[in-house]
C-alpha cells in the first residue's frame, strides 16, 4: 500500500486516546519529562490535561490552556497524509531502547519498515563538511555493519551520514529527522529518505509539516543515541553537534567509539579528544562488533542452530562462537535469529513496494575553476588521499580535475605524495 509521501509496511492503527495523547505533548510547557511525569501522577493523558490549567495558574500563567482538539486532529490528518504511523511510548513497537531513557519522546511519527529496528542498532555519525578519507570510512564501516545483522542509525545530514545511510540502506537503516516526517532536510536528501523507507524507516518527534530549526537537533540527536547500543563518531570537530551525540550517548549509558584522525586536521579534532577521554578507538566493523559484544548474523544464526540441535539430543548447547576476523562482511542473507536481536527483514509485497529512486549521482562541477577547487580542498586533509578516490568523490572528469590538481599544487596548496596520493599542504 502506499499512501502520502511513503509506504506502510506495518499499519496503522488509531487508539481512542491518541488525540489525548497528543494534545498533553503538544501543550504549551510539556516536554517529554513533564509528560511522563504527568502520566505517572495522573494515569491517563485525558486525566492530565484535566490538571493543566491547574498546574498552569500554579505557575502563575492565568491563561493557561492546553493544546486545542483542533490543533491534535490536524496533525493525525497530517500525518496520514503523509503516510506515516504514530507510534506512541506504550506501543509494543517502540523501540526498547529508546524508551528507557529519562526523556524519550511520547510519540513518534514513523515511515517505512519498522522491523529493522528490531535488530541490533548501532550509530554512525559525523561532520556534514566531511572529507574522502572520512566518506569512504562511513560507507566502509555502514557497509559491512549492515552485512553482519546491524541496523545502521544517523541523522540523515550532509557528509558522513549521508553516507552511512547510503551504504546501509539495502539492508535497512534508520534515519531521525529534526523536521517533521514530511520535511526533508536537507531537501538534496528525498529521493535517499524515499529509498530508506523501502526497507528501513523515517523517525521525528515534530509534527507534521514542521521545518527544522536550530533547538531540534540536539533533541533529535538524544534519539539518535537512544535507540543504539553504541555511537561511532567519524570525523567531528572539537565544537560540533556530533560530540553532542557522543555526550548524550554517555549520559544514556551507552558506549561511544571514536575513528581518530590526523593530529593537525581540524575534522578530527574532536574524535581524537574522545578518544583521549576514554572513547574506544575503532578501526573497522569488526572492531565495533567486538567492543560492543555483537555477533554477525550468520554466527547468531549458528548459535540458534546448535542450541535447537543441542536440545533435540538431550546435550548442552556449544559454546557461541567469537567474532571471526573479516566477519563485519558477512553477507545479509545469512542473518538469523536471536530472541534479543535479529529477525530477517520482511519481504515486502509487490504492489506496496516503494520505487527505490536510482543512485544518486555525485555532483557535476557547478560554478567552473574556483568551486571546483573550494571542492576538491574540502576533501582533503592533511592524511593523504588517493588521486582517484578523490576523482570518483568529486564527480567529474579527471581530465578536467587534473589541471585544477596541478595548479594547486603549483601554488603550494596541496602536496603530491608517492602512489597517486594528495594531501593538504601543511
Amino acid at each position: 500500500m502506499k499512501d502520502g509521501l511513503f509506504s506502510f509496511h506495518s499499519p496503522p492503527t488509531t487508539r481512542e486516546d491518541d488525540l489525548a495523547v497528543l494534545r498533553l505533548i503538544r501543550s504549551r510547557r510539556v516536554g517529554p519529562a513533564t509528560f511522563h511525569r504527568l502520566i505517572a501522577e495522573h494515569g491517563t493523558a485525558s486525566a492530565a490535561l484535566q490538571t493543566l490549567p491547574a498546574l498552569g495558574a500554579a505557575a502563575g500563567l492565568a491563561d493557561y490552556a492546553p493544546c486545542p482538539p483542533g490543533a491534535a486532529q490536524a496533525e493525525l490528518a497530517a500525518g496520514q497524509r503523509a503516510g506515516a504511523r504514530l507510534l506512541r511510548w506504550d506501543d509494543p513497537d517502540y523501540p526498547a531502547d529508546l524508551a528507557r531513557i529519562d526523556d524519550a519522546p511520547p510519540v513518534l511519527w514513523v515511515a517505512g519498515d519498522l522491523s529493522c529496528m528490531t535488530r541490533p542498532l548501532v550509530a554512525v555519525i559525523g561532520a556534514r563538511s566531511a572529507s574522502a578519507l572520512g566518506l569512504r570510512m562511513a560507507r566502509g564501516l555502514a557497509g559491512a555493519l549492515a552485512d553482519a545483522g546491524v541496523t545502521v542509525v544517523a541523522g540523515l545530514a550532509r557528509g558522513i551520514d549521508t553516507a552511512a545511510h547510503e551504504a546501509s540502506q539495502a539492508q535497512g537503516t534508520v534515519a531521525v529527522m529534526a523536521g517533521g516526517i514530511d520535511v526533508i532536510y536537507p531537501a538534496e536528501n528525498a529521493g535517499l529518505a524515499r529509498a530508506i523507507t523501502d526497507r528501513g524507516c523515517l523517525i521525528t518527534e515534530q509534527p507534521p509539516g514542521t521545518a527544522p530549526v536550530a533547538r531540534h537537533f540536539p533533541a533529535r540527536n538524544r534519539i539518535v543515541s537512544g535507540l543504539c547500543r553504541g555511537v561511532v563518531v567519524i570525523e567531528a570537530a572539537h565544537r560540533s553537534g556530533s560530540l553532542i551525540t557522543a555526550r548524550l550517548a554517555l549520559d544514556q549509558g551507552r558506549e561511544v567509539l571514536a575513528v581518530p584522525g590526523h593530529p593537525i586536521d581540524a575534522r578530527a579534532s574532536g574524535c581524537n579528544a574522545l578518544i583521549r577521554d576514554g572513547a574506544t578507538l575503532v578501526r573497522n566493523a569488526e572492531d565495533v562488533m567486538a567492543a560492543l559484544g555483537l555477533e554477525p548474523a550468520a554466527d547468531r544464526a549458528a548459535v540458534a542452530s546448535s542450541v535447537v540441535h543441542s536440545a533435540a539430543r538431550g546435550a548442552r548447547p556449544a559454546s557461541r562462537p567469537r567474532l571471526a576476523a573479516g566477519a563485519g562482511t558477512a553477507r545479509s542473507g545469512d542473518q538469523g535469529a536471536e530472541a534479543h536481536a535479529a529477525v530477517p527483514v520482511r519481504p515486502h509485497d509487490a504492489d506496496r513496494k516503494t520505487a527505490v529512486p536510482p543512485a544518486r549521482a555525485a555532483p557535476r562541477d557547478a560554478g567552473g575553476p574556483v568551486a571546483l577547487e573550494q571542492r576538491l580542498l574540502g576533501l582533503l586533509g592533511p592524511s593523504p588521499t588517493d588521486e582517484n578516490v578523490l576523482i570518483r568523490t568529486l564527480g567529474v572528469a579527471a581530465a578536467v580535475v587534473a589541471p585544477v590538481i596541478l595548479s594547486l599544487e603549483l601554488d603550494g596548496r596541496i602536496t603530491r605524495l608517492a602512489g597517486g596520493r594528495i594531501a593538504l599542504a601543511v
